[in-house]
Protein backbone atom coordinates (compact mmCIF):
# COMPACT_ATOMS: atom_id res chain seq x y z
CA UNK A 1 0.00 0.00 0.00
CA UNK A 2 1.39 3.42 -0.94
CA UNK A 3 2.41 5.95 1.67
CA UNK A 4 -0.14 8.46 0.32
CA UNK A 5 -2.97 5.94 0.65
CA UNK A 6 -1.93 5.09 4.20
CA UNK A 7 -1.90 8.83 4.88
CA UNK A 8 -5.53 9.41 3.88
CA UNK A 9 -6.58 6.27 5.71
CA UNK A 10 -5.03 7.66 8.86
CA UNK A 11 -6.85 10.95 8.34
CA UNK A 12 -10.12 9.43 7.17
CA UNK A 13 -11.85 9.44 10.53
CA UNK A 14 -10.00 12.35 12.11
CA UNK A 15 -13.31 14.06 12.66
CA UNK A 16 -15.73 11.13 12.76
CA UNK A 17 -18.34 11.07 15.52
CA UNK A 18 -19.62 8.44 17.97
CA UNK A 19 -23.30 7.59 18.15
CA UNK A 20 -24.29 7.29 21.80
CA UNK A 21 -27.50 5.38 22.42
CA UNK A 22 -28.54 7.27 25.51
CA UNK A 23 -32.13 8.35 26.08
CA UNK A 24 -32.61 11.95 27.15
CA UNK A 25 -35.17 11.85 29.92
CA UNK A 26 -36.87 15.07 28.95
CA UNK A 27 -40.46 15.28 27.84
CA UNK A 28 -39.86 18.16 25.42
CA UNK A 29 -38.22 16.64 22.34
CA UNK A 30 -39.10 16.94 18.67
CA UNK A 31 -37.40 16.32 15.34
CA UNK A 32 -37.65 18.82 12.50
CA UNK A 33 -36.40 18.97 8.91
CA UNK A 34 -34.87 22.12 7.44
CA UNK A 35 -33.09 22.42 4.08
CA UNK A 36 -31.39 18.98 4.16
CA UNK A 37 -30.70 19.23 7.90
CA UNK A 38 -32.46 17.07 10.48
CA UNK A 39 -32.55 18.72 13.88
CA UNK A 40 -33.65 17.18 17.17
CA UNK A 41 -34.87 19.81 19.63
CA UNK A 42 -34.65 18.85 23.30
CA UNK A 43 -35.59 20.98 26.30
CA UNK A 44 -36.93 24.49 26.77
CA UNK A 45 -34.03 26.54 28.11
CA UNK A 46 -31.27 28.62 26.54
CA UNK A 47 -30.80 27.65 22.86
CA UNK A 48 -27.66 25.63 22.13
CA UNK A 49 -26.96 24.34 18.62
CA UNK A 50 -24.84 21.16 18.61
CA UNK A 51 -23.01 20.17 15.41
CA UNK A 52 -21.27 16.78 15.06
CA UNK A 53 -18.17 15.98 13.04
CA UNK A 54 -17.31 14.25 9.78
CA UNK A 55 -19.44 11.14 9.16
CA UNK A 56 -21.04 11.58 12.57
CA UNK A 57 -24.53 10.87 13.78
CA UNK A 58 -26.38 13.63 15.60
CA UNK A 59 -26.52 11.36 18.62
CA UNK A 60 -22.85 12.17 19.21
CA UNK A 61 -24.25 14.93 21.42
CA UNK A 62 -27.04 13.04 23.21
CA UNK A 63 -25.22 12.57 26.51
CA UNK A 64 -23.91 16.13 26.55
CA UNK A 65 -27.38 17.51 25.93
CA UNK A 66 -28.79 15.38 28.75
CA UNK A 67 -26.09 16.58 31.14
CA UNK A 68 -26.91 20.24 30.39
CA UNK A 69 -30.62 19.88 31.11
CA UNK A 70 -32.80 21.65 32.18
CA UNK A 71 -30.85 24.86 31.56
CA UNK A 72 -30.63 24.60 27.76
CA UNK A 73 -32.70 23.80 24.70
CA UNK A 74 -30.53 21.60 22.49
CA UNK A 75 -30.79 21.81 18.71
CA UNK A 76 -28.86 18.66 17.74
CA UNK A 77 -28.02 18.70 14.04
CA UNK A 78 -27.69 15.76 11.66
CA UNK A 79 -25.66 16.82 8.63
CA UNK A 80 -26.62 15.28 5.27
CA UNK A 81 -24.63 12.39 3.86
CA UNK A 82 -23.20 11.31 7.21
CA UNK A 83 -24.01 8.18 9.24
CA UNK A 84 -26.70 7.05 6.82
CA UNK A 85 -28.46 10.40 6.41
CA UNK A 86 -29.52 11.21 2.82
CA UNK A 87 -26.80 13.01 0.89
CA UNK A 88 -27.02 16.31 -0.95
CA UNK A 89 -24.86 17.02 -4.00
CA UNK A 90 -22.55 19.99 -3.51
CA UNK A 91 -19.11 21.22 -4.53
CA UNK A 92 -18.94 23.42 -1.43
CA UNK A 93 -20.04 21.30 1.50
CA UNK A 94 -18.75 23.46 4.34
CA UNK A 95 -20.06 26.75 3.00
CA UNK A 96 -23.35 25.11 2.09
CA UNK A 97 -23.81 23.74 5.60
CA UNK A 98 -22.75 27.08 7.12
CA UNK A 99 -25.44 28.86 5.15
CA UNK A 100 -28.10 26.28 6.02
CA UNK A 101 -27.26 26.50 9.72
CA UNK A 102 -27.41 30.30 9.74
CA UNK A 103 -30.73 30.15 7.90
CA UNK A 104 -31.98 27.67 10.51
CA UNK A 105 -31.20 30.15 13.28
CA UNK A 106 -33.26 32.79 11.50
CA UNK A 107 -36.11 30.45 10.61
CA UNK A 108 -36.44 29.25 14.21
CA UNK A 109 -35.93 32.77 15.56
CA UNK A 110 -33.03 31.70 17.76
CA UNK A 111 -31.64 34.98 19.07
CA UNK A 112 -27.87 34.77 19.71
CA UNK A 113 -27.73 31.05 20.49
CA UNK A 114 -24.70 29.16 21.74
CA UNK A 115 -23.09 26.96 19.06
CA UNK A 116 -21.06 23.88 20.01
CA UNK A 117 -19.19 22.01 17.28
CA UNK A 118 -16.98 18.94 17.26
CA UNK A 119 -14.15 18.73 14.69
CA UNK A 120 -15.85 19.41 11.32
CA UNK A 121 -18.71 20.80 13.38
CA UNK A 122 -16.23 23.13 15.05
CA UNK A 123 -15.09 24.38 11.64
CA UNK A 124 -18.72 25.06 10.74
CA UNK A 125 -19.20 26.95 14.00
CA UNK A 126 -16.18 29.15 13.22
CA UNK A 127 -17.44 29.80 9.70
CA UNK A 128 -20.88 30.75 11.03
CA UNK A 129 -19.40 33.22 13.52
CA UNK A 130 -17.10 34.76 10.90
CA UNK A 131 -19.90 35.08 8.34
CA UNK A 132 -22.33 36.77 10.76
CA UNK A 133 -20.35 38.52 13.53
CA UNK A 134 -22.48 39.00 16.63
CA UNK A 135 -25.14 36.51 15.51
CA UNK A 136 -23.93 33.85 17.96
CA UNK A 137 -23.63 34.51 21.68
CA UNK A 138 -20.88 31.99 22.48
CA UNK A 139 -18.86 29.33 20.66
CA UNK A 140 -17.54 26.06 22.04
CA UNK A 141 -15.10 24.33 19.66
CA UNK A 142 -14.36 20.70 20.56
CA UNK A 143 -11.02 19.33 19.29
CA UNK A 144 -10.95 21.25 16.04
CA UNK A 145 -8.53 23.60 14.30
CA UNK A 146 -8.86 26.38 11.73
CA UNK A 147 -6.08 24.84 9.58
CA UNK A 148 -5.87 21.05 9.85
CA UNK A 149 -3.10 20.72 7.26
CA UNK A 150 -0.88 22.83 9.49
CA UNK A 151 -0.48 19.74 11.65
CA UNK A 152 1.59 18.26 8.82
CA UNK A 153 3.60 21.44 8.30
CA UNK A 154 1.93 22.25 4.97
CA UNK A 155 1.57 25.76 3.63
CA UNK A 156 -1.95 26.86 2.68
CA UNK A 157 -1.04 26.52 -1.02
CA UNK A 158 0.42 23.04 -0.57
CA UNK A 159 -2.63 22.03 1.45
CA UNK A 160 -4.92 22.74 -1.51
CA UNK A 161 -2.98 20.36 -3.72
CA UNK A 162 -2.88 17.71 -1.02
CA UNK A 163 -6.62 18.07 -0.48
CA UNK A 164 -7.35 17.50 -4.17
CA UNK A 165 -5.17 14.38 -4.21
CA UNK A 166 -6.83 13.11 -1.04
CA UNK A 167 -10.29 13.45 -2.54
CA UNK A 168 -9.23 11.62 -5.71
CA UNK A 169 -7.71 8.77 -3.69
CA UNK A 170 -10.79 8.42 -1.53
CA UNK A 171 -13.09 8.28 -4.55
CA UNK A 172 -10.84 5.78 -6.36
CA UNK A 173 -10.57 3.36 -3.43
CA UNK A 174 -12.05 -0.10 -3.85
CA UNK A 175 -14.79 -1.14 -1.38
CA UNK A 176 -12.18 -3.18 0.48
CA UNK A 177 -9.78 -0.25 0.69
CA UNK A 178 -12.61 2.04 1.75
CA UNK A 179 -13.58 -0.23 4.63
CA UNK A 180 -9.95 -0.69 5.66
CA UNK A 181 -9.50 3.09 5.66
CA UNK A 182 -12.57 3.59 7.83
CA UNK A 183 -11.44 1.01 10.36
CA UNK A 184 -7.84 2.21 10.45
CA UNK A 185 -8.91 5.83 10.79
CA UNK A 186 -11.23 4.98 13.67
CA UNK A 187 -8.45 3.46 15.75
CA UNK A 188 -7.53 5.76 18.62
CA UNK A 189 -10.50 8.09 18.18
CA UNK A 190 -11.78 7.01 21.60
CA UNK A 191 -10.22 5.28 24.58
CA UNK A 192 -12.76 2.46 24.21
CA UNK A 193 -12.27 -0.07 21.38
CA UNK A 194 -16.01 -0.72 21.15
CA UNK A 195 -16.60 2.97 20.54
CA UNK A 196 -13.92 3.02 17.85
CA UNK A 197 -15.89 0.26 16.14
CA UNK A 198 -18.96 2.48 16.28
CA UNK A 199 -16.94 5.24 14.66
CA UNK A 200 -16.00 2.92 11.80
CA UNK A 201 -19.62 1.81 11.45
CA UNK A 202 -20.87 5.36 11.07
CA UNK A 203 -18.16 6.04 8.49
CA UNK A 204 -19.18 3.02 6.43
CA UNK A 205 -22.81 4.18 6.45
CA UNK A 206 -21.83 7.63 5.18
CA UNK A 207 -22.03 8.70 1.55
CA UNK A 208 -18.57 8.36 0.03
CA UNK A 209 -18.79 11.42 -2.22
CA UNK A 210 -19.93 13.57 0.70
CA UNK A 211 -17.17 12.25 2.96
CA UNK A 212 -14.49 12.81 0.33
CA UNK A 213 -15.71 16.32 -0.49
CA UNK A 214 -15.97 17.34 3.17
CA UNK A 215 -12.60 15.84 4.10
CA UNK A 216 -10.94 17.54 1.14
CA UNK A 217 -12.38 20.90 2.16
CA UNK A 218 -11.31 20.40 5.78
CA UNK A 219 -7.77 19.65 4.66
CA UNK A 220 -7.52 22.33 1.99
CA UNK A 221 -9.07 25.34 3.73
CA UNK A 222 -7.25 27.74 6.05
CA UNK A 223 -9.66 29.64 8.29
CA UNK A 224 -7.00 31.53 10.23
CA UNK A 225 -7.45 34.73 8.15
CA UNK A 226 -11.15 34.70 9.14
CA UNK A 227 -10.54 34.55 12.88
CA UNK A 228 -10.18 38.33 13.44
CA UNK A 229 -13.73 38.76 12.14
CA UNK A 230 -15.14 36.68 14.98
CA UNK A 231 -16.42 38.76 17.88
CA UNK A 232 -18.05 35.86 19.72
CA UNK A 233 -16.45 34.71 22.99
CA UNK A 234 -14.95 31.31 22.21
CA UNK A 235 -13.90 28.29 24.26
CA UNK A 236 -11.68 25.70 22.54
CA UNK A 237 -11.51 22.26 24.16
CA UNK A 238 -8.53 20.22 23.00
CA UNK A 239 -7.39 16.59 23.16
CA UNK A 240 -3.81 15.38 23.35
CA UNK A 241 -3.68 12.03 25.17
CA UNK A 242 -4.00 9.85 22.04
CA UNK A 243 -0.68 11.26 20.82
CA UNK A 244 1.25 10.70 24.04
CA UNK A 245 2.92 7.52 22.67
CA UNK A 246 4.32 9.68 19.83
CA UNK A 247 5.91 12.09 22.29
CA UNK A 248 3.19 14.71 22.58
CA UNK A 249 2.50 16.39 25.90
CA UNK A 250 -0.40 18.47 27.09
CA UNK A 251 1.74 21.60 26.98
CA UNK A 252 3.11 20.95 23.49
CA UNK A 253 -0.37 20.27 22.14
CA UNK A 254 -1.79 23.32 23.88
CA UNK A 255 0.81 25.44 22.07
CA UNK A 256 -0.43 24.07 18.73
CA UNK A 257 -4.00 25.08 19.57
CA UNK A 258 -2.95 28.49 20.87
CA UNK A 259 -0.81 29.12 17.81
CA UNK A 260 -3.58 28.28 15.37
CA UNK A 261 -6.16 30.35 17.27
CA UNK A 262 -3.83 33.32 17.84
CA UNK A 263 -5.94 35.52 15.57
CA UNK A 264 -9.12 34.96 17.59
CA UNK A 265 -9.36 37.74 20.16
CA UNK A 266 -9.97 36.55 23.72
CA UNK A 267 -10.12 32.84 22.91
CA UNK A 268 -9.77 30.45 25.84
CA UNK A 269 -8.03 27.10 25.24
CA UNK A 270 -8.55 24.27 27.71
CA UNK A 271 -7.00 20.79 27.37
CA UNK A 272 -8.63 17.56 28.51
CA UNK A 273 -6.39 15.61 30.88
CA UNK A 274 -7.28 12.21 29.43
CA UNK A 275 -9.74 12.30 26.53
CA UNK A 276 -9.05 11.27 22.96
CA UNK A 277 -10.72 13.00 19.99
CA UNK A 278 -14.25 12.25 21.22
CA UNK A 279 -14.04 14.24 24.42
CA UNK A 280 -17.79 14.09 24.97
CA UNK A 281 -17.36 10.30 25.27
CA UNK A 282 -13.95 9.90 26.90
CA UNK A 283 -14.00 12.80 29.37
CA UNK A 284 -17.67 13.75 29.70
CA UNK A 285 -17.61 15.21 33.21
CA UNK A 286 -14.69 17.47 32.32
CA UNK A 287 -16.31 18.59 29.05
CA UNK A 288 -19.68 19.31 30.65
CA UNK A 289 -17.97 21.17 33.49
CA UNK A 290 -16.05 23.34 31.03
CA UNK A 291 -19.20 24.11 29.04
CA UNK A 292 -21.25 24.90 32.14
CA UNK A 293 -18.54 27.20 33.45
CA UNK A 294 -18.17 29.01 30.13
CA UNK A 295 -21.92 29.47 29.75
CA UNK A 296 -22.41 30.26 33.46
CA UNK A 297 -24.94 27.43 33.80
CA UNK A 298 -25.94 26.10 37.19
Amino acid sequence: MSRSRRSWMGLFAAAVGIATAVWVSNGHAATTEFRDLTVEVVGQGRPVVMIPGLNSAASTWTETCAALQPAVQCHIVQLPGFAGAPAVKTDAFLDGMRDRLLAYLDDRKLERPVVIGHSLGGVLALKMAAEKPGRIERLVIVDSLPFFAGLRGLSPEAAKGAATAMRQQMMAATPEQWEAGARQGAMGMSRTPANNERVAGWSLKSDRATSAQAMSELWGEDLRPLLPRITTPTLVLGAWAAFEPMGSTMDSTRKIFEGQYAGLNGVKVSMSPRGFHFLMWDDPEWLVGEVKGFLALK
